[in-house]
């Protein structure tokens, strides 16, 4: 029974630390765009491109 009085406290701080992150990834706007990495895989950047020299 006394267990339960070292459980309690570590189960309040995982839950303040859980909300702390995210309420951390709320205000640095990591939900901002939830499509744009799904698209990413779809369309290259000018930026990538392969620059590769062909052997002849």
């Amino acid at each position: 029974m006394s267990i339960i009085y070292v459980l309690i406290p570590i189960a309040i701080l995982f839950v303040c630390l859980g909300l702390a992150i995210f309420f951390w990834a709320v205000r640095s706007k990591q939900f901002e765009d939830l499509n744009k990495e799904g698209y990413s895989i779809l369309f290259d950047d000018d930026s990538s491109k392969h620059t590769a020299k062909k052997d002849d």
